[in-house]
Protein backbone atom coordinates (compact mmCIF):
# COMPACT_ATOMS: atom_id res chain seq x y z
CA UNK A 1 0.00 0.00 0.00
CA UNK A 2 1.40 3.38 -0.97
CA UNK A 3 1.66 6.40 1.30
CA UNK A 4 -0.91 8.14 -0.90
CA UNK A 5 -3.45 5.33 -0.42
CA UNK A 6 -2.82 5.35 3.33
CA UNK A 7 -3.26 9.14 3.53
CA UNK A 8 -6.60 8.80 1.72
CA UNK A 9 -7.75 6.47 4.50
CA UNK A 10 -7.76 3.24 2.51
CA UNK A 11 -7.05 0.06 4.38
CA UNK A 12 -5.27 -3.00 3.04
CA UNK A 13 -7.87 -5.67 2.11
CA UNK A 14 -5.55 -8.44 3.34
CA UNK A 15 -5.45 -6.77 6.76
CA UNK A 16 -9.26 -6.72 6.85
CA UNK A 17 -9.31 -10.48 6.26
CA UNK A 18 -7.30 -11.22 9.41
CA UNK A 19 -8.55 -8.56 11.84
CA UNK A 20 -11.15 -9.57 14.40
CA UNK A 21 -12.79 -7.76 17.29
CA UNK A 22 -10.42 -7.90 20.28
CA UNK A 23 -13.34 -8.48 22.65
CA UNK A 24 -15.47 -11.03 20.82
CA UNK A 25 -12.99 -12.45 18.27
CA UNK A 26 -15.68 -12.09 15.58
CA UNK A 27 -15.21 -10.67 12.09
CA UNK A 28 -15.45 -6.95 11.43
CA UNK A 29 -17.28 -4.95 8.79
CA UNK A 30 -15.43 -2.13 7.04
CA UNK A 31 -17.30 1.18 6.80
CA UNK A 32 -15.23 3.12 4.26
CA UNK A 33 -17.33 6.29 4.53
CA UNK A 34 -17.04 6.53 8.33
CA UNK A 35 -13.51 5.06 8.36
CA UNK A 36 -14.45 2.51 11.01
CA UNK A 37 -14.38 -1.22 11.57
CA UNK A 38 -17.71 -2.39 12.95
CA UNK A 39 -18.10 -5.22 15.46
CA UNK A 40 -21.79 -6.15 15.49
CA UNK A 41 -21.21 -8.68 18.29
CA UNK A 42 -19.60 -6.12 20.62
CA UNK A 43 -21.74 -3.24 19.30
CA UNK A 44 -18.59 -1.14 18.81
CA UNK A 45 -17.03 0.83 15.94
CA UNK A 46 -13.24 0.93 15.94
CA UNK A 47 -11.77 4.03 14.25
CA UNK A 48 -9.29 3.95 11.39
CA UNK A 49 -6.77 6.80 11.55
CA UNK A 50 -4.35 7.41 8.69
CA UNK A 51 -5.10 3.92 7.36
CA UNK A 52 -4.34 2.28 10.72
CA UNK A 53 -7.13 0.48 12.61
CA UNK A 54 -7.20 1.46 16.29
CA UNK A 55 -8.25 -1.82 17.87
CA UNK A 56 -8.52 -0.60 21.45
CA UNK A 57 -11.94 -0.98 23.11
CA UNK A 58 -11.37 2.31 24.96
CA UNK A 59 -11.03 4.09 21.60
CA UNK A 60 -14.12 2.45 20.06
CA UNK A 61 -17.44 4.20 19.60
CA UNK A 62 -20.54 2.42 20.96
CA UNK A 63 -23.04 1.56 18.23
CA UNK A 64 -26.59 2.75 18.62
CA UNK A 65 -29.31 0.10 18.36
Amino acid sequence: MSDEERSEGRIDPKLLEILVCPLTKTTLEYDAEAQELISRAAKLAYPIRDGIPIMLPDEARPLED
